[in-house]
């Protein structure tokens, strides 16, 4: 008799809340770049979380961080500070460009203190005018209220009433745009380094540059949302150091916990000093079993060797992935860097994204989209080749299923 399982989507449409639209396949379990659903149907993980399961599923070494640490301590909150948050946040100043670190529990968080800073730091150093806010369409920073209006979706941010206000949105890659909307009242520019949810879009090399100057002469700062692109997941530790462009706050979550919740937003300590005593806070940043988590994964992430096998694995995708399209000729352009790809579709197969990922599932693989157009990769970060081509294969069958 065939087993049945209580906990389906079923239940999920009985007990959740209905802002997701979750597969009918529920995962169990999982080891390194696969996972297995409740029938015990394999999968390969393309999609990591989207873009978090940066050394796959229970990788031993964080593994056995979260069994040391849950034996010792679990929480404290911040009237008290902990060890592995200071060993933490030691390994990043020392590892990165900023001196200070504040820890968050997400990507949100992180970027919510980052903007809450960058509005402070205006307003104690120059004055009550120095408010605006500039960012980039199709770019994305969270859901709480004030990221999900930094970000360029409206159609995440509408229909929750009033906005905060003095945030505005131009054009990636388009300088001119951008300098046309600057000022001395500009407070931040926000930016991601490669763009993931808007379609795994890079940045010229002259538009990532010129962002910088333009902060400089409007006395403005750099805030690079790493949330997706940190922690190894383009072969650098953090993007801006293969863009040779240095932020002036960056934001990191995601891989920063392998899995885990954890966020943290990276600054200089003369901008830091503005988030003085009592003008932020959170209960659960900076706790004791994240960092913990948080250490190990930077421990296995930021060795020569493993950041240099990235791009090796990226160049697999893209030699397969090319050699893929010639036989169908469904994909208009094949992006990214590291292992953040983004495939899109031909105007032919436009709006059918989801299509695709659905058939991928049936063909045992985890893959996302970013927008209606766009497929996209974020795996393991030391996915074995086996599974990059085995994956790769069964994308192939997705695709030949899709074509009918």
């Amino acid at each position: 008799m065939a087993k049945t399982f209580p906990e389906n989507l079923a239940l999920f449409n009985e007990v959740m809340m209905p802002n997701y639209a979750p597969s009918e396949i529920i995962p169990v379990r999982g080891l390194g770049s696969k996972m297995w659903d409740q029938h015990d149907n394999e999968y390969i993980d393309f999609a990591g979380g989207i873009a978090v399961n940066c050394l796959g599923h229970c990788h031993p070494a964080l593994v056995n961080a979260l069994q040391e640490q849950g034996n010792k301590l679990w929480h404290v909150s911040n009237v008290l500070t902990n060890e592995p948050a200071l060993k933490f946040a030691k390994k990043l100043v020392d590892n990165t460009f900023a001196d200070k670190v504040f820890f968050a529990n997400s990507g949100a968080e992180a970027n919510e203190a980052a903007f809450k800073l960058a509005r402070r730091w205006a307003l104690t150093e120059h004055g009550e005018h120095k408010t605006q806010i500039i960012a980039f369409k199709q770019g994305f920073h969270g859901r709480t209220f004030f990221t999900v209006t930094v970000g360029g979706q409206t159609s995440y941010s509408d229909g929750f009433g009033p906005k905060p206000a003095d945030i505005e949105h131009t054009d990636y890659n388009d300088l001119t745009s951008l300098a046309a909307l600057m000022s001395d009242n500009t407070c931040a520019v926000v930016m991601e380094p490669l763009q993931g949810e808007g379609g795994v879009i890079s940045p010229s090399n002259e538009f990532v540059k010129g962002v910088r100057a333009l902060c400089d002469e409007h006395n403005a700062l750099l805030i690079f949302d790493e949330v997706q692109t940190g922690f190894g997941r383009t072969g650098d530790l953090y993007a801006y150091m293969g863009l040779n462009v240095v932020p002036d706050i960056l934001t990191s979550a995601k891989s920063l916990g392998g899995g885990f919740p954890i966020g943290a937003m990276l600054t200089k300590t003369n901008i830091a000093k503005h988030l003085s005593v009592g003008t932020h806070g959170s209960t659960y940043g900076g706790n004791p079993l994240a960092c913990a988590i948080g250490n190990a994964v930077f421990d296995v992430i930021h060795q020569p060797e493993v950041l240099a096998q990235i791009t090796k694995k990226s160049e697999r995708y893209f030699d397969t992935l090319h050699a893929i399209n010639k036989k169908y000729n469904i994909f208009a352009d094949i992006r990214g860097k590291g292992l953040l790809i983004g495939i899109e579709l031909t105007p032919e197969f436009h709006g059918k994204a989801g299509e695709f990922v659905g058939a991928a599932m049936q063909e045992g693989l985890m893959i996302l989209v970013a927008g209606a157009n766009v497929l996209r990769f974020a795996p393991s970060l030391v996915i074995p080749d086996e599974d990059i081509d085995e994956g790769l294969k069964r994308l192939e069958k997705a695709i030949v299923q899709v074509l009918g």
